[in-house]
């Protein structure tokens, strides 16, 4: 049953194994482990940014394709819950438009870019990509009537989602499962099927004619396979799963504006965790999404914990003062790049095997 679930792509790594499992468990948990809203938000983007990673990683480590488009489909996944229940009302139809409607647009988008752009060299599409993807931030900035500019837009959410509403009258474990934990366990489903569903879809017959195409798509023209076709599937594959990954941290945040889902830094954090994770294995973007999300959310309040206890002593508490976590985060990522050359899944996979 496990093996058929995950498409016999097993971690292939004791060690890898049970990092996967304290991860799922712990994200499974959380409602029940930590108290207080930033442990549940922490844990909410982690499983956001596992699917979106996971889909990147669909197009970067599988097919070969260096797209800087990837959050514009993140954006309207967002941008299309809010402005349906902006416009429609907090109910779970228009949850469901919204949806229905991102998705069919990321596809649309997809399909459109794939076939103008893909037929060029790999750096030309990459420029096409970042354009396209750097006019819908702007187009989305400067359309304040129907996207809110830079504000974005507030909205509620269905009745079942709303902190105010019980779903059981007692609490288990301690903890009242009210709206906003059913919330949290949408979005925890939701990215455990959008992972499950893109591990079965790389180790189908599809995903191995994208991995020979990222090996040598000359060959694979020569075997018969049209490459730009496939190179189309896998982008739309990518862009319904990253706008899915995009509906549901809008409907986790309550909000979704330009700076959430569509700018640029949240590019280079997807690229920062696929590498740290390892391309090509998906596995590393549960690795990577984690590591970094709790790198982001921690690290500085380590880092005030650090300089308070370090203090009395020259240079060292300003080393380590909060103001320069981002310098910190730099160079630690710096180091796992260079120490994991083939990512954390690739490095514990070699272990395995000498």
């Amino acid at each position: 049953m496990m093996s058929r679930l995950l498409s016999s792509d097993m971690p292939r790594s004791r060690a890898l194994s049970a990092i996967l499992i304290v991860i799922v468990a712990g994200l499974a948990a959380t409602p029940f482990l930590f108290s207080g809203s930033q442990p549940l938000s922490t844990a909410a983007k982690i499983c956001v940014f596992i699917a979106l990673v996971a889909s990147y990683d669909l197009l970067l480590g599988y097919t070969g394709i260096v797209s800087f488009a990837h959050t514009m489909f993140f954006g309207i996944g967002g941008y299309g819950v809010a402005i349906a229940l902006e416009r429609l009302g907090p109910t779970w139809i228009s949850v469901a438009i919204g949806l229905a409607v991102a998705l069919v647009l990321s596809a649309v988008l997809a399909v459109a870019i794939g076939l103008l752009s893909l037929r060029v060299r790999a750096i030309f599409f990459s420029m096409i990509t970042l354009a396209v993807a750097s006019a819908a931030a702007v187009l989305a900035s400067q359309m304040s009537t129907v996207t809110g500019g830079e504000d974005g837009l507030s909205f509620q959410l269905p009745p079942q989602l709303r902190p105010a509403f019980r779903l059981l009258l007692e609490p288990i474990f301690g903890v009242t499962i009210n709206g906003r934990v059913l919330a949290y366990y949408l979005v925890f489903f939701a990215a455990l099927a959008i992972f499950l569903a893109l591990l079965r879809i790389v180790n189908s017959p599809f995903g191995r004619v994208l991995q020979a195409i990222r090996e040598n798509e000359f060959r694979a023209e020569a075997l018969g396979y049209r490459v730009v076709a496939y190179r189309t599937a896998a982008s739309v594959i990518s862009a319904l799963a990253a706008t899915v990954a995009g509906a549901m941290l809008a409907l986790w945040l309550r909000y979704n504006g330009p700076d959430t889902t569509l700018s640029f830094s949240i590019m280079i954090d997807i690229l920062l965790m696929v590498v740290i994770g390892g391309m090509g294995t998906l596995y590393g973007a549960v690795i990577g999404a984690t590591l970094f999300v709790l790198a982001q959310s921690y690290l500085q309040v380590l880092m005030g914990a650090a300089s308070s206890g370090l203090s009395g002593i020259p240079f060292l508490p300003d080393l380590v003062h909060p103001d320069r976590w981002l310098l910190w985060l730099g160079a630690l990522f710096i180091i796992s790049v260079y120490a994991f050359p083939g990512g954390i899944v690739g490095y514990l996979r070699k272990r395995q095997s000498a």
